[in-house]
């Protein structure tokens, strides 16, 4: 059975706003499910026959199907009930029992209404009481009734009332609070009682004003959510948290509505001070990482400079020389630790890495090269490089970046330096990943390199990093058309979040 928004759009006669609506209910049905304690099933028609698309169960009580009914079809024949709401023929349905794993099970099916007609219908099925209901599953079911009479109406999912994407959403099980329309509580849970209590609301809440009672216990230190009173009178369908002594309430409420007029409200409610304690602990520690980064990154640039400014005091062209690679290789590792300012998690996008590189090979190479796209420089005849990255080499962990980018830039400015310097050209780079292993070759069609394999201390650092850092290959060929293609063969490391 495809998904349900692949069903919905792949159905003949896809309406849009209809599907839409359902899939706003399938995200927020559990909160039904859970105050029935019943499973729910969503049925649409499709060529004379409905069609079971979606499936929900109640994690307040058992289920009463073991296999999933996604998939399942019923006629007219066999359920003509529910073909008569589907098709619009009724408005109700006799409650009626049926055998489910084995058991019986009562089951009653409520119309889902949109813009004034029926576009599906939802069963509801929960196991047979085998004894009377207490005070807590009443308040549920008539709560639970309550949505569902909203749902017939089109009134619940509640239209333009997104709820803000952060985790440690409360549900039934954690604690629940009802309010009449003036912001009353008329009942609370045990386990909202107990999340109030921790949070210093003393004595009995039923009859007094929840937002009062929140007022009194409110950290007057710690910012307040603008949304928090209209979530606590239960007058928005919103999500808000509550600081006080030190700890963290998450709240949700509910807005209940009959005709079009607000009647009462639900308030979900869960302790989450450990949930926020953990991500402020890990918004310290990334927030501390970014600064770790940056200082790193400031250092090395420091370094640089300095390496830049001792080899303009050279004499020796051997030492000026040697410095300003130095320098080049120290500003290679600097570009990692900026790019990984960039992102949330210690990886890096290398092609953006790749690109920089070429960048600084290029001006740092010797005087009688430029890039094609910089100013010449009067007097100085110059060579035009020209550069181009083909392909994608992808995220890359910060530990292997470093000596990745190390090798790229050594490569990269051989080739600018002995294929380029005297021709000009086309550096090229290509990177091809397939899952962890990654390729990538340095092309350019200067002089080539003839029998002579390569040697120097670039080429060293380069074939150290490869082999004993990164645990790959390197290999160096003469390209038939003219120059030269040096080949990096890695396996990086899978990035865990």
């Amino acid at each position: 059975m495809p998904s349900l928004a692949k069903f919905l759009s792949d159905a003949p006669g896809h309406d849009e706003r209809a599907a839409e609506w359902l899939q706003l209910l399938v995200g927020d049905w559990n909160l039904i499910s859970d105050l029935m304690r019943a499973d729910l099933v969503l049925w649409v028609q499709r060529e004379g026959e409905a069609v079971a698309v979606a499936h929900c169960r109640p994690s307040t009580g058992s289920t009463v199907y073991y296999e999933d009914p996604v998939g399942g079809r019923a006629t007219a024949e066999s359920n003509p009930d529910l073909l008569a709401l589907l098709t619009g023929q009724t408005d109700s349905a006799p409650v009626r029992r049926v055998q489910r794993e084995g058991r019986e099970a009562e089951l009653f099916m409520v119309p889902v209404r949109k813009d004034g007609r029926t576009i599906a219908v939802v069963t509801v099925e929960s196991p047979l009481p085998t004894s009377a209901p207490s005070e807590s599953e009443s308040r549920f079911t008539e709560m639970g009734r309550r949505l569902l009479r909203m749902v017939a109406a089109g009134a619940f999912p509640i239209a333009g009332a997104p709820i803000p994407p952060r985790r440690g959403a409360p549900r039934v099980v954690d604690g629940i609070v009802e309010l009449d329309d003036q912001g009353v509580v008329l009942w609370a849970s045990p386990n909202a009682l107990s999340a109030f209590h921790r949070f210093g609301v003393a004595g009995e809440m039923v009859g007094t004003t929840l937002a009062e009672l929140s007022t009194a216990v409110l950290q007057s230190r710690a910012p307040v959510d603008e949304s928090l009173p209209l979530v606590l009178m239960g007058r928005a369908a919103w999500r808000s948290d509550m600081q006080a002594r030190g700890g963290t309430l998450s709240l949700r409420a509910v807005p209940l509505t009959q005709g079009g007029v607000r009647t009462g409200a639900i308030v979900l409610v869960r302790d989450v001070t450990e949930l926020r304690r953990r991500e402020r602990e890990l918004m310290t520690k990334d927030a501390t990482i970014r600064e770790v980064h940056h200082r790193v990154k400031n250092n090395l640039q420091t370094v640089a400079a300095l390496l830049r400014l001792q080899s303009r005091r050279m004499t020796s062209p051997e030492a000026r020389a040697a410095l300003t690679e130095a320098m080049r290789r120290v500003s290679t590792i600097a570009l990692v630790h900026e790019s990984l300012l960039q992102g949330s998690e210690e990886a890096v996008f290398f092609d953006e890495v790749i690109d920089r590189c070429l960048r600084l090979a290029v001006d740092a190479a010797s005087a009688s090269v430029r890039r094609v796209d910089a100013e010449p420089i009067d007097g100085a005849p110059q060579v035009e490089v020209r550069t181009e990255r083909i392909g994608k080499a992808g995220t890359v962990n910060a530990e292997e970046a470093t000596p990745l980018a190390l090798v790229v830039t050594e490569l990269v400015t051989n080739a600018v330096e002995h294929g380029l310097a005297t021709t000009g050209g086309t550096l090229t780079v290509r990177s091809e990943r397939t899952g962890s292993h990654l390729v990538i070759q340095i092309e350019d069609d200067g002089i080539g390199m003839g029998d002579a394999k390569p040697t120097g201390l670039g080429t060293n650092i380069a074939s150290t990093l490869v082999q004993g850092e990164l645990g790959g290959t390197l290999t160096w060929d003469s390209m038939p058309e003219g120059g030269t293609r040096a080949t990096l063969d890695v396996y990086l490391d899978p990035i865990t979040v």
